[in-house]
């Protein structure tokens, strides 16, 4: 029956009694655009020539909307059902159809939205058409066009629309892809832990390269850009690393040139950075540290003045403490604060740094760099390959000496590989460097998760690092505080484990953190439960593990006893590709490594490939994704390096030790390297449960 809006009211059997402003408006413009498409449930009132709706409240405020702005006539009639019965007939009713409707999905509606705008319509038509915000609809589209794996698994429930809306944070499905096999094997992944993977590949709009260069500039080379549709606060980011890279170099180097033709330095090395340490590291640079030079007649009569307003400072608060404690607080804190400003400036003016001398300034250079807001600036500091010193007599004179710089000195990180796990497979030539310490550090990594899950054995590491003080041997762990300094910066292959150790981060209970004093922190660490104190331990074990030893090309023979421990399956979280491994090394290695799975066959297949080609072959047979037999895919499947793997090795070439000799197993492991496992050190670790801290204190609690 129609009914005119105007006889209509919200009954108070109607179940419904939350309400969300945002929705109603949508459902107002919604049903403005195409009419009430269901009916109004509703029963005769008391009042005469009423009728009270029991069911379709949201419905009735979203036409009230339309009346209120005029859109609709009071009088206009509504559709409605008359339901006879009693009131507790009419309650059971609106709790029915409000308890029987089932809204769609956000996959449904991906797909709905997407078959409206292939029919012709626009997202600003297909918004108005539901009564929804623009940025909604573009969202809904965004995760339409998700990789097909990743939208069947929202549709089937596998994954939330949270998940799902963090991997939409780009459109390259390339990088979906590769992220999405990454979390597989993660235990409940974070959101954010995913859309740190996915940006891993970009950068951020207020990147300082990004605000040297501006957007224009950028996107007129060439450049692309993606924003998050689904954050109010939006993210720029940019994927075409290597453009805005380019644009910065270009933009630096004519900057740099400048100021070298300006200052007669020997050079101005630009760096794309908000520090040079990185690039001083690399080109082997001595800073120079100049003397101070002597003070002028015009500094000496500052620093008098100083002194006699510090002074004068110093009275005036302790008189007025003195006569009134309590005082003007305010006029006291200015008063402090510009005593403080007097004594940085007088620390300046009694240190003052002499000039580089003009002789010297072709032995010498400086680095321009970044700050966080994008301008180029110099850094204060100057560096020469010699190193510079400079003495002053007691005169005034600058003596300057320079020491050549040793030739064929070994710079950091050119130590050649030496170690087993360091040398090519089916070759005797070593792996780069630079590849190992790449590698060092995945494998790093891959430790750190997987100690993660085991707080009593981080525990007992954490113990035991602490309380070998006698020796100053490398334990594995920099555990007397923070991070240590990985080998290689900058951007790495991503695994599993980089996203389980950012969703345990991000899962660490932090409230005691508020505190400012130290030890209200404490108190307030005391009270949290044992399980967020053993997280706490497990990740600052596990964040305190070093990628290598020193300079070098050795892993700790300390990470391999602690993998065993923890049986990692690293093939599970690691798989070589050719941008982390096969492009690295030699077409030999690659052939090598074919043969150790599928035998020579497999490898006679693919001999007369071209590198590239055989190295994104190599990637795609061992991410078991070719087309093999199953034993050669299992095999391939289960490859490592050596480079990666944590096995327990004795030394080989050992004439001391034998099949009869009762040797130590524990010495075996200090003796021998990480090759080929050792069945009694296994076994010794195998029989060894050692009762935990953790644990005995559970005992004694």
């Amino acid at each position: 029956m129609l009914i005119p809006f105007s006889r209509l009211y919200l009954s108070d059997a109607n179940v419904r009694k939350t309400r969300s402003e945002e929705d109603d408006i949508q459902l107002s413009a919604d049903i403005e655009a195409r009419g009430l498409l269901q009916n109004l449930l509703v029963t005769k009132s008391k009042k005469r020539g009423k009728f009270a709706v029991i069911a379709g409240g949201r419905r009735l405020r979203a036409i009230e909307m339309i009346v209120a702005r005029g859109a609709w006539d009071p009088d206009t009639e509504i559709e409605c059902k008359l339901l006879e019965g009693s009131e507790e007939e009419a309650g059971e009713a609106s709790l029915a159809e409000n308890f029987q409707r089932v809204g769609m999905s956000p996959a449904e509606e991906c797909r709905a939205f997407q078959h409206f705008i292939k029919e012709g319509s626009d997202v600003a038509a297909v918004a108005k058409r539901f009564g929804l915000t623009q940025r909604f609809v573009e969202g809904r589209l965004r995760l339409a066009n998700l990789a097909e794996p990743i939208f069947e698994a929202l549709a089937k429930g596998d994954v939330t629309l949270e998940i799902a809306k963090a991997y939409a944070a780009t459109d390259q499905h390339e990088v979906q892809l590769r992220v999405f096999e990454q979390m597989r094997y993660a235990y409940n992944p974070s959101a954010d832990a995913i859309r740190r993977m996915v940006a891993s590949g970009s950068m951020r709009g207020n990147d300082p390269i990004a605000l040297l260069i501006g957007e224009d500039a950028y996107v007129a080379a060439g450049g692309k850009i993606e924003r998050d549709l689904f954050s109010e606060a939006a993210d720029d980011r940019w994927i075409d690393i290597e453009i805005a890279h380019r644009l910065a170099a270009e933009k630096m180097e004519a900057e740099a040139q400048r100021i070298a033709a300006e200052t007669g330095l020997a050079w101005i090395s630009p760096v794309a950075s908000t520090n040079s340490w990185q690039a001083r590291s690399e080109m082997g640079v001595n800073a120079v540290r100049l003397p101070p030079a002597p003070l002028s007649e015009e500094a000496r009569a500052r620093i008098d003045a100083i002194d006699a307003r510090m002074e004068e400072i110093s009275e005036i608060i302790d008189e007025g403490h003195e006569g009134d404690p309590e005082g003007n607080e305010a006029d006291f804190a200015q008063l402090e604060a510009e005593y403080e400003d007097l004594d940085a400036e007088r620390a300046d003016l009694n240190n003052p740094v002499r000039e580089l001398p003009e002789e010297w300034r072709s032995e010498a250079g400086r680095f321009l760099v970044l700050t966080t807001r994008g301008e180029m600036v110099l850094e204060a500091d100057y560096y020469s390959e010699k190193r510079l010193s400079f003495e002053t007599d007691e005169n005034g004179k600058v003596t300057a000496t320079a020491e050549e710089p040793v030739p064929g000195s070994t710079k950091r990180g050119s130590a050649a590989p030496s170690r087993p796990e360091a040398v090519a497979p089916g070759t005797e030539k070593p792996i780069s460097a630079r590849l190992f310490d790449e590698l060092a550090v995945q494998r790093r990594n891959i430790l750190s998760a997987s100690l993660l899950t085991d707080a009593g054995l981080a525990l007992d590491f954490a113990i035991f690092a602490l309380a070998d003080s006698r020796s100053y041997e490398s334990r594995g762990t920099s555990i007397k505080g923070g991070r240590p300094s990985d080998p290689v910066t900058g951007e790495l292959s991503q695994s599993t484990a980089e996203g389980i150790l950012a969703e345990a981060e991000n899962a660490l209970d932090t409230a005691w953190q508020e505190h400012s004093c130290a030890a209200q922190r404490f108190i307030a660490f005391r009270e949290l439960a044992d399980e967020a104190k053993a997280a706490w331990l497990a990740y600052a074990v596990a964040i305190s593990l070093e990628a290598k030893k020193g300079y070098g090309s050795e892993y700790h023979s300390i990470h391999a006893v602690i993998g065993s421990m923890l049986d990692i399956d690293v093939a599970a979280m690691w798989r070589p590709t050719a941008e982390n491994f096969f492009d690295r090394v030699s077409k030999t290695s690659c052939l090598a490594a074919l043969t150790e799975v599928g035998g020579s066959d497999l490898a006679a297949r693919y001999a007369a490939s071209k590198k590239a080609d055989l190295a994104k072959t190599c990637e795609t047979i061992f991410a078991g994704k070719a087309i093999v037999e199953q034993d050669v895919k299992e095999a391939a499947l289960a490859w490592l390096p050596e480079g990666m793997k944590f096995t327990i090795g004795a030394n080989p070439a050992d004439p001391a030790i034998s099949d009869t000799d009762e040797s130590d197993p524990v010495a075996d492991v200090c003796d021998g390297d990480d090759g080929e496992a050792d069945s009694e050190a296994d076994e010794l670790i195998d029989d060894h449960e050692p009762q935990h801290a953790c644990e005995e204190a559970a005992v004694a609690a």
